[in-house]
């Protein structure tokens, strides 16, 4: 298995993990849920924002919920919240869609989290390529990544 930017980003941090690979057939928490025989709600989705000040966000969400970018805005006392554009997904973050990991981004973004992944003893999460999940507590994930975590769910 080839060291992903994501990996490094943990390795450098002496944070553990495990990392899985799997059959990619079509983005998705769902799909690679499901591949790994993971409970869907406890693999996180990592989404690209931008806020209307031109911001760029990460938001970590589970995969069974969609984001509300209404409360992501009150959150973080802005007036509005949109889905970033892929090209501007990839060009902030270094990482193709579907493969977007929030460890090791091109840029340091803000790191937004929805609150009940930190119910989970291990989560999921994108390892920066198609086809690999990383598998961590997530209070690790916050800590690593300074998230200011919320109740972000639709």
């Amino acid at each position: 298995m080839s060291t992903t930017q994501a990996m490094r980003y943990l390795d450098q941090r002496r944070i553990e993990y495990e990392a899985r690979e799997y059959e990619h057939r079509e983005k998705g928490a769902e799909p690679a849920a499901e591949a790994l025989d993971w409970p869907v709600e406890a693999t996180i989705k990592t989404l690209v924002t931008v806020f209307i000040d031109r911001s760029i966000n990460l938001v970590l969400m589970p995969g069974d919920q969609e984001l509300s970018l209404k409360s992501l805005a009150r959150a973080a006392g802005v007036k509005q919240a949109a889905m970033a554009p892929e090209s501007l997904a990839e060009r902030f973050t270094g990482y193709q869609v579907g493969s977007i990991s929030p460890f090791g981004t091109r840029r340091i973004l803000p790191v937004w989290m929805h609150k009940s992944l930190l119910d989970h003893e291990t989560v999921g999460i994108n390892g920066g390529r198609r086809g690999l999940i990383l598998f961590l507590k997530p209070s690790a994930v916050r800590d690593a990544l300074d998230a200011r975590v919320a109740d972000l769910g639709a």
